[in-house]
């Protein structure tokens, strides 16, 4: 039997019966402009189709989410197994698509089997199960060069012998992790250290489409406490809601892939369907909202990095970076298809992405000239957009910013991108409201954040140094004064020490205090 459910949007009732098994596992909430959207779509892959055979790219971006994992119930997620390999096997189809030289969108000039550091740029935020899915997507994309390149893995020595790397060539390709207390954490996570997001998402529990889903599907919902609550010891009965359908479903999907003897494992295929579609929507509703811009502030910081990286490409007219990865989470993407309107392409886009997903930027022209890079990139050069669901899924392109275009002169790209982007951290930092201490460069005096032009002395004025440098030096004369009250303190405390040792020999020394008397210094 199938469980049906009433969700209440925008005024009217709609019954979702959810689908046991789709291909794609992305929940099917209709789109109201259905119509359009197969028109969009039908273009955006003839496009494609048309093209593939006649372009030479230049360059790209990848982002990536991370592969199968542990649950995130207890915040210490961490990359499995299967999730590792199916990473791999994302990008080794990259480097079919991009280094390979029968491929049709090769990259003009990448290195095909041995990594060269000046052509990739990778990164990933300092967190394990993101570092290692940028780890495993590298190893599919520079495999060892015993592997496929045997006469390029050994080096001759002059003694005549030859040396080969560990793990039969194994390359070493430079990832750079990204520390949470650096400015370029917001990057690949804008929403992490936002208050402004938390608000604005918060603002989704509270709404009439929110109470109306909770309502309707607590019943269902009920009937999953005794199935998890065995194997996790700090659950509640009123954890298991529409209040954290993601949670849920996590749950009891990792349950059913990984825990044999769980409960979890006699859920229906249709039931876990249905758990999926209401974490879809859950997901969704707290990444993005088109009357909250600050709901999807991971996806206006990735656009930032995204046009600085192409740009970089552009400038060096295709030299470096050729090809950049950065490795992600699924809260990225919703609020990246919000942003760029493809929301309105495809019922795919309203759910939550497959493990090991990836959305790639190409900059490419039309035609085979692979000799050299364009050279008016403003009338030559173009982006398309594709998406892959999953290690399952087929690389597709899709129109942005619902043009109805399979790819974009860069100029349009550019300014489309610029609308939506956060390319400057000062202006995070205030958009956010963000307490992290990387804020602190951006502010002024009165606490307010700002772009770097706010805290850079400015060309007018009275020609005094910026704020942030006198900052700088008020610290450093602080520091001076205190050393020097130290240093006095010192000597007449030495000039004590040594009277009251002639007296008291068995006296604890200042020097190594008295852990009795002072305990709260530590």
């Amino acid at each position: 039997m199938v469980l049906r459910y009433q969700i209440r949007t925008c005024g009217k009732t709609r019954e979702t019966t959810p689908q046991p098994k789709r291909e794609s596992h992305v929940a099917e909430i209709p789109s109201h402009k259905e119509m359009h959207s197969a028109t969009l779509l039908a273009a955006a892959v003839a496009g494609l189709a048309g093209s593939a055979a006649a372009v030479t790219v230049h360059g790209a971006l990848v982002f990536t989410r991370h592969g199968d994992r542990t649950t995130k119930w207890y915040k210490a997620q961490a990359l499995t197994s299967l999730g590792a390999e199916q990473n791999y096997q994302v990008g080794g189809s990259y480097r079919q698509r991009y280094l390979s030289s029968s491929s049709p969108d090769a990259i003009r000039g990448i290195s095909q089997d041995k990594y060269v550091s000046s052509q990739v740029f990778a990164s990933a935020p300092d967190q394990g199960i993101l570092m290692n899915t940028a780890t495993a997507f590298l190893q599919g994309l520079y495999p060892p060069l015993e592997d496929v390149a045997p006469d390029v893995a050994s080096q001759g020595l002059n003694n005549g012998t030859n040396s080969t790397s560990p793990l039969g060539g194994y390359q070493y390709v430079v990832l750079h992790g990204v520390n949470d207390n650096s400015p370029d954490a917001i990057w690949i996570k804008g929403d992490d250290e936002c208050p402004a997001y938390t608000a604005s998402s918060k603002g989704f529990s509270r709404s009439d489409e929110f109470r109306a889903r909770d309502d309707a599907t607590r019943g269902f919902y009920a009937r999953f406490y005794d199935v998890l609550a065995p194997g996790v010891y700090n659950l509640k009965r009123e954890d298991v809601s529409y209040a954290r359908a993601f949670d849920v479903f996590d749950l009891v999907n990792v349950a059913r892939i990984h825990n044999a003897t769980s409960p979890a494992r006699n859920v229906s295929d249709e039931d876990l369907a249905q758990l999926r579609t209401l974490a879809d929507s859950a997901e969704l509703g707290l990444n993005w909202n088109a009357s909250e811009p600050m709901r999807a502030v991971g996806a206006k910081t990735l656009s930032g990095v995204v046009l600085r990286q192409l740009n970089a490409t552009v400038s060096s007219r295709g030299a470096t970076p050729k090809l950049s990865l950065l490795a992600g989470s699924y809260d990225t993407f919703l609020a990246f298809f919000g942003l760029t309107g493809l929301l309105d392409t495809g019922a795919d886009f309203h759910g939550l992405p497959e493990y090991a997903s990836s959305m790639a930027f190409e900059l490419f022209t039309d035609g085979n000239d692979d000799k050299s890079f364009p050279a008016d990139p403003a009338a030559n050069l173009r982006v398309r957009w594709l998406f892959r669901n999953g290690t399952a899924g087929t690389l597709k392109g899709f129109p942005l910013f619902g043009t109805g275009e399979a790819s974009l002169p860069w100029p349009r790209f550019v300014s489309e991108m610029q609308k939506r982007a956060i390319t400057d951290v000062g202006d995070w930092c205030d958009k956010c409201d963000s307490k992290a201490g990387f804020c602190a460069a951006y502010r002024d005096d009165d606490g307010e954040a700002g772009g770097a032009e706010k805290n850079s002395g400015g060309g007018g004025g009275d020609g005094g140094i910026s704020k942030a440098v006198a900052g700088l030096i008020g610290a450093m004369v602080t520091l001076a004064v205190v050393a020097v009250v130290g240093g006095l303190a010192w000597m007449v405390l030495r000039r004590k020490r040594k009277g009251a040792g002639r007296q008291q020999g068995d006296k604890t020394s200042v020097r190594s205090g008295s852990t009795d008397e002072r305990t709260d210094t530590v």
